[in-house]
């Protein structure tokens, strides 16, 4: 099942996408049941939005086995986390800003994990049943302020710099997915989430041993190999097998 958060003659509704690009409308969220009505809408009528509404968006440092082997690093012990706040959240199709203090701005292609209901001290057993499912996230980064500043909150935090969508899939198995990334039309990052260094489940445990994690918030699991920098007017992709493609452009 595919969930979509759109906007609709200016008005903001859930809704479940079919097979035949109608969009069956939900009433209320679909965090905690999913309802659906008896209105239908064309995909192409509305405008999608960021198919999450976070109170904190939570990321994975080091993830993938052949990354850190790209950047000359050990495999962590234990997941490295950091937090994006929700400022940074961009709709599917619209710009990322570049910012004016920032002389690289680089893509992390990553996928994402929409936390269905409250969440705290769980256990490994009930995993599943907090995942309302996954979608893709480009962790946008300004590199040379992260490289100054020498920890990750001020690179990752601008406004626009937390693509996600298009949609939320509710019926999928994250331990094998291909994720690719494209520049302007070109691969640039091309993995599979069997490169995972910590699988899905073991970054919800760690993580709610944490934070009480709340209903829509966002925990993307971490960059494959190939992350590089983009310039102004790029087209920047994020594709996720079984998911479909999250396209923005740099402005």
């Amino acid at each position: 099942m595919k969930i979509t958060r759109f906007e609709y003659k200016k008005k903001e509704y859930w809704g479940v996408l079919n097979k035949d690009s109608k969009i069956n409308v939900l009433k209320g969220s679909p965090y905690l049941k999913i309802c659906k009505t008896s209105q239908f809408l064309f995909l192409e009528d509305v405008k999608l939005l960021a198919p999450a509404t976070p109170t904190k968006i939570i990321l994975v440092g080091l993830n993938y086995k052949k990354h850190a082997a790209e950047l000359h690093m050990k495999i962590p012990n234990e997941p490295i986390i950091f937090i994006k706040p929700p400022t940074t959240l961009t709709n599917p199709n619209e710009n990322i800003k570049y910012p004016k203090i920032s002389k690289r701005v680089d893509y992390e292609g990553e996928l994402a994990v929409v936390i269905r209901k409250k969440a705290k001290d769980i256990k490994a057993k009930d995993v599943k049943k907090y995942i309302l499912g996954y979608t893709c996230l480009n962790d946008v980064t300004a590199r040379d302020i992260q490289r100054k500043d020498g920890q990750w909150s001020r690179a990752k935090s601008f406004d626009t710099f937390c693509p996600i969508g298009p949609f939320v899939e509710t019926n999928i198995d994250p331990s094998n997915l291909r994720i690719k990334t494209y520049l302007n039309g070109k691969p640039k990052q091309d993995s599979s989430t069997k490169d995972f260094i910590f699988p899905v489940d073991k970054l919800i445990l760690f993580i709610s041993r944490v934070m009480t994690l709340l209903p829509g918030d966002v925990i993307s699991t971490g960059t494959p190999s190939g992350v590089g920098p983009m310039k102004k007017n790029d087209i920047i992709e994020v594709e996720i097998e079984g998911i479909g493609r999250l396209i923005n452009k740099i402005v």
